[in-house]
């Protein structure tokens, strides 16, 4: 099946239930029905970030495959990176449903999952029956449980468990879905956190394999502009090599017209794309060259992308129009990037990181 087949049953699956069409999604892709994308990258997309090499700077959020069951499948359809999770220790069912809701008018989706994965050691499962080396680099994106949670013993514990097996690990304490986690994003709090992981990331940096994956950070985009700094400087303190701006947002603006838009959660999509871009751009200013940015939120073409590039994102990801438009949508958004660095006289992705901010 090819990438334009693939996203030709799109109609279809959004008949079911938005959790059943993503469930059905992902059984297919791992049973290899996806296809993937046909030739090279164009030369010009080619990047690199905190120390890896990407074909392309376009790769999947979080939150797609929770439990990695379909990391190569993914790869395969021409992410130039993939991130895998949110994986918390131990299993949880996360949040009754129905929660996940389609705002079709809006171009956008609901979430109130609640960390909802198979757990650390199924997880772990996954990534090691994986076939090496992998075609585009994989990050894995790590929370705490609902329940019994200690951000200090996990965030460490869940590092020290993956790095031998991905290329970067993304501390999330932003989902809005779990109570307490973005309280995690207070200098204090995440300075305990950070300075925790430390010590692990320094054993595999040491150890005989000398792989330590780099830290990287997810922050909300309800994050008051004052909080900012603060966040940024706690991150470079304590080694974090990247933040990845944004994750889903409370917020509710105006201009949603869907039914569905009263529903408790985080919005992604397209309504979520000039806030967290804005956002994008205040960080990029407060780094000023000290951490990698990943920019994420309402990415759905080539333009948008290269917005997010021009705002100070070295990568970018997507989510929601994926789960809309399918594979298709991948190789027109590159094709259309590489068309607008070359017109706009960038000679590359690295070029035109920041131009905007």
């Amino acid at each position: 099946m090819t990438p334009g087949l693939a996203s030709a049953l799109m109609p279809f699956m959004r008949r079911l239930d938005p959790e059943s069409a993503h469930t059905l999604a992902l059984r297919a892709l791992a049973a290899g029905l996806g296809g993937r994308g046909r030739g090279a990258d164009d030369p010009i997309l080619a990047t690199t970030a905190f120390g890896l090499s990407f074909a392309n700077p376009l790769g999947l959020a979080a939150g797609f495959d929770k439990n990695a069951v379909a990391v190569r499948p993914l790869m395969r359809l021409g992410f130039g990176f993939v991130e895998a999770g949110t994986v918390t220790p131990r299993p949880q069912t996360g949040n009754p449903r129905p929660r996940i809701f389609r705002l079709a008018e809006d171009r956008a989706v609901i979430n109130r999952l609640g960390f909802n994965n198979a757990g650390l050691a199924a997880y772990l499962g996954q990534l090691a029956a994986l076939r090496r080396p992998l075609p585009a680099p994989l990050g894995a994106n790590i929370g705490v449980n609902k329940e019994g949670a200690d951000p200090e013993r996990d965030y460490p514990a869940l590092y020290t468990a993956l790095a031998p097996l991905v290329d970067y690990v993304v501390v999330n304490v932003s989902s809005p879905n779990t109570p307490g986690l973005r309280d995690l994003q207070a200098e204090g709090r995440l300075a305990s956190i950070l300075r925790a992981v430390q010590p692990a990331r320094a054993a595999h940096a040491s150890g005989p394999l000398a792989k330590a994956p780099q830290v990287l950070v997810k922050i909300a985009p309800d994050l008051a502009n004052e909080a900012l700094p603060a966040l940024v400087e706690t991150c470079i303190a304590h080694g974090v090599a990247g933040l990845i701006v944004s994750n889903t947002t409370l917020a509710r603006p105006r201009t949603l017209r869907s039914a569905q838009r009263g529903e408790a959660g985080g919005l992604s999509g397209a309504p979520l794309f000039e806030r967290s871009t804005e956002m994008l751009r205040r960080v990029h200013r407060l780094a000023d060259g000290r951490l990698t940015l990943i920019g994420v939120g309402g990415v759905a073409s080539g333009a948008q992308a290269l917005a997010k590039i021009k705002a100070g994102a070295s990568l970018v990801q997507l989510y929601s129009a994926f789960a809309y438009e399918g594979p298709a949508l991948i190789p027109r958004i590159k094709r259309d990037l590489a068309a607008l660095l070359k017109r706009g006289g960038y000679k590359s992705v690295a070029d035109a990181v920041g131009v905007d901010a």
